[in-house]
């Protein structure tokens, strides 16, 4: 059977995570909400059977790490959905509101500095689940990234968290050797070897640890772990490079804390139908950068 939806109705579907295939009347794709990624092999069955069930039988993967079910007929839409929510799964991630987290698997990968699997599911829970409800001026999409390496792009997202590895060096300790290990450990060639003893310029190093324990001698064994957060950035037909808050924060609770205020500032007093950057750029920096950790 065939149906003619209406607009008003193509319109509520995509609200809960439908989105309409543009080549057919009545036929949608499912957006299957993952937490960063992860899913158990008992959903994967689940989603799997869904797929064949209910859609026509393919699965794609979307840029934020969530699944779409393809080829959904009107009529199976709400039997779709009852089918995933009996067995913990939901569909959703549109609309004017925080969407799914993306995040990197820092936790287990050997450059990660963060527990990134942690830091996203606590982000996941309170700011997509627990604020579902909670409409903003536009989509806001947060991202985590377990290194420098920014495979995830948080500074491409509207608010996007970096997890950082700062040294401490000790000049005593360095002994100034002809090949120093930690220059040569230094993958964007900031640490360097001037006048007899290593130099590592802290405005240009990205903090990715990767130094780390590389001199014999101990000049560079201690770091201050942390985080850093980028506000407004934006990636798509006019792309924002997100800027990063002047302070590194040492937890996750400050990390939690800070995007409940961006989430907050950017509910208050953003225009609506403009992105969180360029509510940052309206307001300017300085006024958001206060706003989020002046207090």
């Amino acid at each position: 059977m065939e149906y003619t939806v209406s607009p008003e109705e193509v319109k509520r579907l995509k609200g809960l995570g439908f989105l309409q295939d543009k080549r057919y009347p009545d036929v949608f794709n499912a957006r299957v909400i993952t937490r960063n990624g992860k899913l158990t092999a008992e959903q994967h069955r689940a989603i799997a059977e869904a797929c064949e069930r209910f859609g026509s039988g393919e699965v794609t993967m979307t840029v934020r790490l969530t699944l779409e079910i393809q080829g959904v007929k009107y009529e199976n839409a709400e039997p779709l959905r009852e089918f995933l929510a009996a067995r913990g799964l939901s569909v959703g991630g549109t609309g004017k509101r925080v969407r799914p987290v993306v995040s990197c698997k820092g936790t287990t990968c050997q450059y990660g500095l963060i527990d990134t699997f942690s830091l996203s599911e606590k982000l996941h829970i309170r700011f997509y689940e627990e604020m579902h409800d909670v409409a903003l001026p536009h989509k806001f999409k947060l991202a985590v990234g377990g290194c420098p390496n920014n495979c995830v792009k948080p500074d491409l997202n509207d608010l996007g968290v970096i997890g950082q590895r700062i040294p401490t060096v000790y000049l005593d300790q360095c002994r100034g050797c002809k090949k120093c290990r930690v220059e040569l450990a230094c993958p964007i060639k900031i640490a360097k070897v001037h006048d007899g003893k290593i130099d590592i310029d802290p405005a240009a190093c990205n903090h990715c640890g990767r130094c780390r324990n590389a001199c014999p001698f101990g000049a560079v064994t201690d770091y201050r772990d942390g985080y850093k957060i980028y506000i407004g950035g934006r990636w798509g037909k006019r792309v924002a490079q997100g800027r990063a808050l002047s302070k590194i924060f040492t937890s996750e609770d400050e990390v939690m804390q800070v995007v409940e205020r961006a989430i907050a500032l950017f509910r208050d007093e953003g225009a609506d139908g403009e992105r969180f950057a360029d509510t940052v750029a309206r307001l300017g920096f300085e006024y958001v950068e206060q706003k989020l950790i002046g207090a």
